[in-house]
Parts: C-alpha cells; sequence; structure tokens
C-alpha cells in the first residue's frame, strides 16, 4: 500500500501522503486512497466495470487533482466505486495528458463497508513534489 493517512494533518477532513516511483504509480496509489477513504475493503471491489478518463492540464498537481476528482464523480453520479488499474502521462506542447483506466462495481452496503462520504478533494496543503525515491502527494478530502 503506496499511501498512508496523515491523523494529524486534517482536523475535520481526512488526509494522506501517497508515492511512487513514477508518477503513473503515485496516481495510482492517490486513486486508491481516495477510494480506501470510502470503502474499507477495496479489495472487495469487483473489477465488472471499466471507465477510461482522458484529462489534460498544463500543471501536474492540477492533473492529479482533476484525476482524485473523477473517483468522486463517478461515486456521487453512478454509485460505482473504482480503482485506477492503468495511468499513462504524456507532456506535449506544456500540457500534461492523462489516460487512464479505472474498473469497479456498483456500490452494494451489504458488501463494501463504508467508511466516510467523500465530498471533495481540497486545495489546501494539496501538493505534488519530486522526491529521491521518486514523487509523492499530500492530499486533504473533504468529508
Amino acid at each position: 500500500m503506496p499511501y498512508e493517512y496523515l491523523e494529524d494533518l486534517a482536523i475535520a477532513d481526512i488526509a494522506f501522503r501517497a508515492w511512487g516511483e513514477s508518477l503513473e504509480e503515485l496516481f495510482i496509489a492517490a486513486g486508491d486512497a481516495t477510494i480506501n477513504t470510502m470503502i474499507d475493503n477495496i479489495d472487495a471491489i469487483a473489477l465488472q466495470e471499466t471507465r477510461t478518463f482522458h484529462l489534460e492540464n498544463d500543471s501536474l498537481d492540477m492533473l492529479l487533482f482533476n484525476f482524485l476528482q473523477e473517483f468522486i464523480y463517478y461515486k456521487d453520479s453512478e454509485l460505482l466505486l473504482l480503482r485506477p488499474q492503468q495511468v499513462k502521462l504524456e507532456e506535449k506542447s506544456e500540457i500534461y495528458h492523462l489516460q487512464a483506466v479505472t474498473q469497479g462495481e456498483k456500490l452494494d452496503p451489504k458488501k463494501h463497508h463504508q467508511r466516510v462520504d467523500v465530498k471533495a478533494v481540497t486545495l489546501h496543503r494539496f501538493q505534488l513534489e519530486k522526491t529521491a525515491n521518486g514523487w509523492q502527494a499530500i492530499v486533504i478530502l473533504d468529508i
């Protein structure tokens, strides 16, 4: 699990730190951390339905922000719990492009143990940075 929850960073919200050797690994870890905030047993999410995200931004941190918002959007609009399976990032003409394949299933309260309802990703203390070991992000989720 390449993420950890930071209990002392946010009092009324949920904060986590995610990391990966590559940006793609970091994005996958942050996506799982976002879903794991909502659902305690994310391994119980069957990979039955597929959604592909195509996003772009001139800023890598805002691309991550938008990526994480997609998981909340699908949970709210379709009651669909998605987990990132593949992420591809590339830069063209100073614009970052993301293509992600996600899979999951409809929320089933009998199967998925809900923890909290995440309303949004916040920009408060939001951070994406290159480290000696790869990449890391600090994210606070509004619950």
